[in-house]
């Protein structure tokens, strides 16, 4: 019996039937803008590629990012996603704790030195040398130093890692700072609070499917996800373009479905794809729901794009 169809029989145990499968190989070719004909082979990659080994660390966060991938479907994240690859550590998940978790991380990073992907979740305190973030008596400075030495690639999940997110909004107490500032080197960003996990699923299947990671933006974030502003795509831009706003909330615009520029959204210099995969099986999204964009796949935005309710 080849990979390919023991991924399948084994997807098949778990409830996940082929047409599920290929629900979610046709969702990742259109996420990545690839051709309907490259569905089959997106199918194939993930179900033949060996499975590749993943170290998620989590850093200063509140877990909402590790919370937003473990709801991911199409189908289910653990019945496809953890099926291709191999997570190693993920303090969330993982059953072991203590002296025993500490142990797995180490022999993951000795045993697939050069090979697994390091996923970071959370911005990394800097100040006095990291001691306000630590795990198992090793500053989160240290932690994330060690680890990115010897992985393939490093991959920062939330607008946290990424850019710094809210531990670095001013005043910044601990000196917060993004993955690639501590490291002194580009990391691949996918950014958001959370972000779409359907983003971080289609970054895999790009690895698996073309054996490198997709091109990116000058802030590290994907183009087949941050190519193109909110406004952009945004289903309410035609009433931006008719000058059809939204003064208050709850007004008359409010219920016609009207721009929520006035009222503060951020859509015209957001970048992300929101309105295309949308969130919750792909039912919704901020705007679609009457919320302004906040601008949460941004560097700083908790501080440049405040307040979040009022024009600026």
């Amino acid at each position: 019996m080849g990979k390919e169809e023991e991924v399948f029989n084994r997807l098949v145990e778990k409830g996940v039937s082929r047409r599920d499968f290929m629900k979610f190989s046709t969702l990742m070719a259109a996420t990545l803008g690839l051709a309907p004909a490259m569905v089959p082979e997106i199918a194939k990659a993930v179900a033949a590629k060996p499975r590749t080994p993943v170290i998620w660390l989590h850093m200063a966060e509140c877990t909402g990012c590790s919370e937003a991938f473990l709801r991911s479907t199409y189908p289910w994240a653990d019945d496809i996603i953890l099926d291709v690859l191999s997570v190693e550590y993920h303090e969330t998940i993982m059953a072991a704790a203590g002296q025993q978790a500490e142990e797995n991380l180490h022999t993951a990073m000795a045993t697939y030195k050069g090979k697994y992907i390091l996923v970071v979740e959370g911005a990394i305190p800097t100040k006095n040398e990291g001691r306000y973030g630590m795990v198992g008596g090793k500053t989160m400075l240290q932690i994330v130093k060690e680890v990115a030495a010897d992985a393939a690639a490093v991959v920062c999940i939330g607008t946290c890692s990424a850019f710094g997110g809210v531990q670095a909004a001013k005043p910044n107490p601990t000196e917060a700072k993004s993955v690639s500032e501590v490291l002194g080197k580009p990391t691949l960003n996918i950014s958001g609070c959370p972000p779409n996990p359907v983003n971080f699923v289609a970054t895999v299947v790009h690895f698996l499917l073309l054996g490198k990671l997709p091109d990116l933006d000058d802030k590290g974030r994907p183009l087949f996800a941050y190519g193109q502003s909110i406004h952009d795509n945004c289903p309410r831009r035609a009433h931006y373009e008719d000058g059809n706003f939204v003064k208050v909330f709850g007004d008359e615009g409010t219920m016609k479905g009207w721009c929520l520029f006035e009222v503060g959204c951020k859509g015209p210099n957001t970048f992300n794809n929101c309105s295309l995969v949308q969130f919750n099986d792909g039912i919704s999204w901020p705007i679609g729901a009457g919320h302004p964009c906040i601008g949460c796949s941004e560097p700083n935005f908790w501080d440049d794009q405040a307040p979040f309710y009022v024009a600026k």
